[in-house]
């Protein structure tokens, strides 16, 4: 066989060099962060934030947001369990039943979000706490942080409850909404549950206030909301960790500067997930029951614990390794505003 001629050999060497000189290198993996918070006011920081696009930005151009919304924290558990979760905005006691499941290894509080906003909201005739027997209440989801502060509180004046619904008061698991809907049509007798869903059935339902849950608290400070991360996530990526504490500081600093503003962003938010408008009087009222703040206020976490635990939702772990503060610290310590002590 004859070799070909020298110009071919030539030409094909040329033409692969410079195909090798032009070639345009993979674009980088886009990285996802899926972030779950609650339609409720006490999410304010995560509503405002995904709104406003802080998360997305502070994220960058390769990362990937997914926000998704859950009704209560068990279900957001267990999608951090099933590695469909990165991190969440949550309440203390799912988060503490997370810790307790996994033996200490799955998540980590990395910021407190916000303090306050939880009422028992009772129909007229309901005086104390006496006249709650016989009657149904309802909560988010059976061991949510309002479902054990309920318990506690029943099981404190010497009112028994069980998991299944039974005992001297029946407690049954309900969306927010859904109990708001349930408190105007006369099927329950009142609702544990979050703002701005306790001002709405003040407002629509006729119902009174028959505990403020600030007035069981020291200086009526108790955290309602935190961010939590997956451990492993905070392991693999503290840059985009601490990416998302940037914009949670952010979204704070913004809804405490101006509230007005902040509220027309949520309530657009709320719409949006909801399909229902929010009358601005009820949220500029329940707005007012909430202090939105980067302190996770780890104390009053420990004692949702032991009650969990009292009643029987929760075995007892050790909370030793369950904050981690030090990237929310950093981005403080950048801004110029004040350290939140490391439990």
């Amino acid at each position: 066989m004859r070799s070909p001629p020298r110009w071919v050999v030539l030409v094909v060497v040329l033409l692969a060099g410079c195909a090798g000189q032009t070639a345009t290198p993979p674009p980088s993996a886009v990285v996802e962060v899926r972030l779950g918070y609650f339609p409720n006011l006490t999410h304010a920081t995560a509503l405002y934030g995904v709104a406003k696009g802080l998360f997305a930005d502070r994220l960058g151009e390769n990362v990937t947001l997914t926000p998704t919304v859950f009704n209560a924290g068990p279900d957001a558990v267990q999608a951090l369990f099933a590695g469909a979760l990165d991190a969440t905005y949550i309440g203390p006691s799912p988060t503490v039943n997370a810790f307790s499941r996994s033996n200490g290894e799955a998540v980590r509080v990395i910021s407190g979000a916000t303090s306050g906003g939880a009422f028992l909201v009772v129909r007229a005739g309901i005086k104390s706490a006496a006249d709650l027997r016989g009657t149904k209440l309802a909560t988010p989801q059976l061991g949510n942080t309002q479902d054990v502060a309920l318990r506690a509180w029943l099981a404190d004046q010497g009112i028994h409850t069980d998991l299944h619904g039974g005992g001297d008061v029946s407690i049954l698991p309900q969306p927010d909404a859904q109990a708001v809907e349930a408190l105007q049509a006369g099927t329950i007798d009142g609702a544990w549950i979050p703002e701005p869903y306790a001002s709405q059935a003040i407002s629509k339902a006729g119902v009174h206030v028959l505990v403020d849950e600030r007035d069981l608290w020291p200086n009526g400070r108790y955290v309602t909301t935190q961010l939590i991360v997956r451990t492993a996530f905070l392991q693999e990526h503290p840059d985009l960790v601490r990416a998302l504490l940037e914009a949670q500081v952010e979204a704070n600093d913004a809804v405490n500067t101006d509230a007005n503003a902040a509220q027309q962003v949520v309530a657009q938010q709320l719409k949006a997930i909801t399909g229902s408008d929010m009358d601005r009087q009820i949220l500029a009222s329940a707005w007012q029951n909430l202090v939105f703040t980067n302190d996770p206020i780890a104390s009053s976490l420990l004692i949702s614990a032991q009650r969990a635990r009292d009643l029987g939702l929760l075995d007892k772990v050790s909370p030793k390794g369950l904050y981690d503060l030090t990237l929310l610290n950093q981005v403080l310590a950048a801004k110029g505003e004040p350290q939140v002590p490391q439990p």
